[in-house]
Parts: C-alpha cells; structure tokens; sequence
C-alpha cells in the first residue's frame, strides 16, 4: 500500500519523533487492510447510489495462526456511536479478532463477515466450543454515500481482512473513511506514530483515526485558528459526527493501563479544537501486542505478564496524543473533494494545501 500527500510534506512542524512509516503499521506485527467502494454520480437514489463507503481493518495480531488475545482499554469521550465488544473489553481487559471500521448502518453486516473470517481463519473454531466478538465501530457517512443503501457486503469486509499489511497506509478517501468530513472539509482515515525510549528500550505508540467530526471555526491546527481563516465552501452549521481512535502499541501495559491511554484520545482529538460536539460518538480503543499468549480458557492456571510501571506512563500518553493530532490533519491533507447528497450538488472540498500552508506561515508555524 503506498501513502499520498501528508501532512509533514507540507511542512507541519508535528512534534515526536514518528516511526518509519509515520502509521500505527510501525507497531511490530500489527497490518491494517481497506477496501474503498466508489460507485455512480449524480443525484441521491435511495438503494442505488451514488455510492462513497468502505471498510477499514485492523489486525493486532497480524497473521497468527491462532487465536491470540491483545490486552486492551476502552472510552467513550461521547457515546453518540457503536464500537461493538466494549463490555467484554471493560470486563475482561482484551480482545481476540480484528477490529473494523465502516459507516453507520453496515455495523452488522460488517461484524457478520468479521465473524465468518475468523471462523474461516482459525482452526480453533472448530476444535472447540469457541464464539467470535470482533470490534466494529462506526462513523456516518450519509452526507456523501446513499448510506441507507447499506452498500457494504460481505466480500468487502473479507478483502479488507484478507489484504491486510504491513507498511504505508493509504489515508483520506479510502476505506471506512470514504465518506467522511472532517471539520467540514473531507475527512477520513489518517494515520501517525511515535517512537519513545524508556529505560533504554525503544517503544511505538501508533493511531489510526477515521475523522468525521467537527464544525470549520473550531478547527485548529498546531494551535493556529486555521478554520477562521479557511471560511469558504462550508456545508454545515453544526457539528453531526464522529471521531474513532485505534491506539496501538508494543509497549507492555495492562487493561487498566490501556483504558487509562485510550482516555488521552480525547486530548488528542481537542487539540483541533473539538468540544466532542453532542452528536458526536467520540470512541478510542487502546491495544498492547506485547504478552500475548494462547486464549485463556487454554492458558496456565497463573499467567506471569510483564508490565511497565505507572510512573513511566506520561512518555506514552504524550505519544498517544501527538500521534493522534497528526493523524486527524493527515486525513485531512491526504483527501480529495467528494460531492454532496446531502444537500445535493455541492462539493465537500478537500482542505487546499496552499492556503493551509500560507496561514500557518502567517503564524510562523510552518517550514
């Protein structure tokens, strides 16, 4: 997979110091896969189109041959939204299985086809009485996609997983992010990492976002108020989305400690300005693939788990937080203008880079 234009290459100066793909890929062992669906043009034709969705796919585990749970933390900033699977992950602290993300109204279908991967994926299913619980979020896309159509099928969702991978991960119009906008510029999927050393060893904390959230005056960017300079071609009044954050590391932490990070996605978020509008579901999931072992129905009687120490946690969520405001403005920079449906016939512009560019030299913030 290869990346288009991001943010750095315009000269952001984002503080950290990011992985070599500047992606939640850098985190060992973790593939992230997608498939965009853009079909027909025109007018809105409720259940023909056009069509502007996707999905997105995240394995922690990449291609084990087994099941392997992922300790994880869980947060809703503002629950106007799905993330299916959060109770198991607050009660039980892990998860086992990809994690997706689609628009609204195909949570099911694509949870339906996250299942019969799995199954399909792993023997274990059918050695044992085992049940499947994938992670299917959600954010809403039916101002640019006939989302009512409910386009997404079950084949989409299987190459999403089928192709996941390592390295660069395309972001802006692709995937679950199609459809989106993001302080009502298009939005969509970004992506960004961060490399911290504690105690002499090298750690990655990596996000992906799909950004579908926040009005234009509240937009800032490496604290400059770019949305009260970039007024034009606005196509809303009100905040009427979502923001999910996938938070990936190889750090050692556990449940308590991941819900703890997923927590600092609201910081990373706020850093563009949002409140976390009323109707926005703002939703954050956290992940360590570091002690990992075999489902705990089959696992010893003691589990011995290596952990970092609480007091070295501020590095972490200090990644967390710049990772995450970079991969919002990533999505941004990397999208393309999409036309409307809702209202119809106008476009949702992309964020023009170089009038981006000049107000951030205004305020000295950019090379």
């Amino acid at each position: 997979m290869s990346q288009g234009l991001r943010a750095r290459d315009l000269g952001l100066p984002f503080s950290g110091i990011p992985g070599p793909f500047n992606a939640v890929t850098d985190v060992p062992g973790v593939l992230v896969g997608a498939t965009t669906i853009v079909e027909g043009d025109g007018p809105l034709v409720a259940g023909r189109g056009p069509v502007r969705t996707g999905v997105t796919a995240i394995l922690p585990s990449g291609r084990e041959g087994e099941l392997v749970p992922v300790w994880a933390g869980f947060h809703s900033f503002n629950g106007n939204g799905e993330m299916t699977g959060t109770h198991w992950i607050d009660d039980a602290g892990y998860l086992v299985g990809p994690i997706c993300i689609t628009n609204t109204h195909s949570v099911g279908m694509v949870h339906h086809a996250a299942t019969k991967w799995m199954i399909h994926t792993y023997p274990a299913f059918h050695e044992h009485h085992l049940w499947a619980m994938p992670v299917v979020a959600e954010t809403y896309d039916g101002l640019l996609n006939d989302i009512n159509g409910q386009h997404v099928r079950e084949e989409h969702v299987l190459r999403a997983l089928d192709t996941a991978t390592g390295g660069p991960v395309p972001e802006g119009n692709v995937g679950g992010g199609t459809g989106m906008i993001c302080y009502e510029f298009k939005g969509g999927t970004g992506t960004s990492s961060r490399q911290i050393t504690i105690d002499g060893t090298t750690h990655t904390v990596g996000a992906l976002v799909q950004a579908n959230h926040g009005q234009r005056d509240w937009l800032t960017i490496l604290g400059v108020p770019v949305g009260k300079h970039l007024v034009e071609d606005r196509i809303s009044w009100r905040e009427q989305g979502s923001i999910i954050v996938v938070i990936g590391t190889d750090v050692p932490l556990l449940p308590t400690q991941l819900k703890r990070l997923a927590k600092r996605a609201s910081i990373g978020i706020s850093r563009h300005g949002t409140p976390g509008g009323n109707n926005s579901g703002d939703i954050f999931l956290a992940f360590s693939t570091v002690n990992r072992g075999p489902l705990h129905g089959f696992a010893p009687a003691y589990l011995t788990l290596r952990a970092l120490n609480d007091e070295q946690l501020n590095s972490v969520y200090l990644a967390a937080v710049e990772a995450i405001e970079e991969a919002v403005v990533n999505a941004m920079v990397a999208a393309r203008d999409t036309p409307t449906l809702r209202p119809p016939g106008r476009i949702c512009r992309a964020i023009p880079h170089d009038r981006l560019v000049e107000v951030m030299r205004a305020y000295n913030r950019c090379a």
